[in-house]
């Protein structure tokens, strides 16, 4: 299985490792320590199977001038009944585009019609902990909340993971966005 990631900067990067690294000092998730090398992002597509060298020389191209996105994350938030807790950006027209966009220079691709990542499914989010039974997630909710204002960043990479097995899922292939961010 792989997947497409939105990457932060470096500032916005360490400000989630900090968080991730909090929940799991105060024992309400070890999220950040199940996956080796996981970075903070944002999950734009999956798919169960990939031609990689094929799809990552597409990626080259469409993303060879992409601008940076300013991003500002300012909410969290749960998907019901999972035990995921996540922060999630404001969703504006530079981040709607940037996703619509990816998903229609790679129909081609597209083997889970039913992908939560898809146009019109997708809830862009950040996860900070997953697999919280329903006392851990308040607590993950009220340290959030009375801890952190707003992160305010950008996307400077897109990346492809592959997820080798539940504990392993490395970036196989990443592009640096254009410095300039959009207006």
């Amino acid at each position: 299985m792989y997947g497409v990631v939105a990457l932060f900067d470096e500032k916005t990067e360490k400000m989630i490792r900090d968080i991730w690294s909090e929940l799991r000092e105060s024992s309400i998730s070890f999220y950040a320590d199940e996956v080796i090398d996981r970075k903070p992002h944002i999950t734009l597509a999956s798919y169960n199977q990939l031609n990689l060298s094929k799809f990552t020389e597409q990626m080259d191209k469409l993303y060879e001038n992409e601008l940076e996105i300013n991003i500002t994350l300012n909410s969290i938030g749960s998907f019901l009944n999972t035990g995921i807790f996540y922060y999630s950006p404001i969703v504006t027209k530079d981040l709607i585009e940037f996703h619509e966009n990816f998903h229609a220079q790679f129909k081609q691709f597209n083997d889970n019609p039913k992908s939560m990542y898809l146009p019109g499914s997708w809830v862009p989010h950040c996860t900070l902990a997953n697999r919280l039974t329903p006392e851990k997630l308040s607590e993950a909710y009220n340290y959030c909340l009375d801890r952190n204002d707003p992160i305010v960043g950008k996307i400077q990479e897109i990346g492809v993971i592959e997820l080798v097995n539940k504990n392993n899922a490395p970036i196989v292939y990443s592009k640096s966005l254009n410095a300039k961010t959009r207006k």
